[in-house]
């Protein structure tokens, strides 16, 4: 799961990048609203960590901005102020959860997941396809009733490609969304990783699900055609 962090504290945004980066997520940090606003133009994002007070553009018109734009991605609310009109003009904003600081990052991570359950993403924390299962919770993964052990960069493609089935997803769309926006490397990356994974779900299973599809990119689906 890709999370865009906007916060102007840097030790905050470092110490909420490191935690979600350990945790398994692809991470990119902005340190101003505007600039928070121009990472949601080029790059798609699945959750919004956003602090009100913030240089330029404070979270409050970020989020009625990306709710004009269309824009449905759940967005946490992280600020100092705590009133019930604070957390009502947030959630009037457009939204969707709150969390005062100072926080436990352990709640910061449920609240996390609990947003990812919610529609439109996916309502069941389990995706499956055949008999390929990931609990996107409990990050276990297993094929054919046998756990799978995925690095961190492996779960957040598999899951990738597990919430796109059947679909063809280009290098690039891969890269942008499982890669942060500071990583510079050569898009073979994405080539690289698809093949540890395949080699993890695929071999020794039946039938193949991990696809090649010459000249674009690839597609998790139980046939190739």
């Amino acid at each position: 799961m890709r999370v865009l962090v906007v916060e102007d504290d840097s030790g905050i945004a470092q110490s909420i990048q490191k935690g979600l980066i350990e945790a398994g997520y692809v991470v990119d940090v902005a340190s101003d609203g505007e600039s928070g606003l121009h990472h949601t133009t080029v790059a798609e994002y699945d959750i919004i960590v956003l602090d009100i007070m913030l240089p330029k553009l404070d979270g409050l018109q970020v989020v009625r901005s990306l709710r004009t734009r269309g824009i449905k991605t759940p967005v946490l609310l992280l600020t100092a102020r705590n009133s019930v009109e604070d957390r009502v003009r947030g959630l009037d904003a457009g939204a969707d959860d709150y969390l005062p600081k100072p926080f436990e990052f352990t709640e910061l991570l449920a609240r996390l997941r609990a947003l990812l359950r919610r529609p439109p993403l996916q309502a069941n924390p389990v995706l499956q396809l055949a008999d390929l299962e990931m609990d996107v919770a409990t990050h276990r993964i297993c094929r054919a009733g046998q756990p799978i052990e995925l690095s961190p960069r492996e779960f957040t493609l598999l899951e990738y490609l597990m919430r796109h089935p059947r679909q063809v997803l280009t290098r690039n769309q891969i890269l942008e969304h499982t890669w942060s926006s500071d990583f510079y490397g050569d898009s073979n990356v994405v080539d690289v990783y698809i093949g540890y994974l395949r080699r993890k779900i695929d071999k020794g299973f039946h039938p193949p699900l991990l696809h090649t599809v010459r000249g674009i990119g690839y597609r998790l689906s139980i046939s190739n055609d």
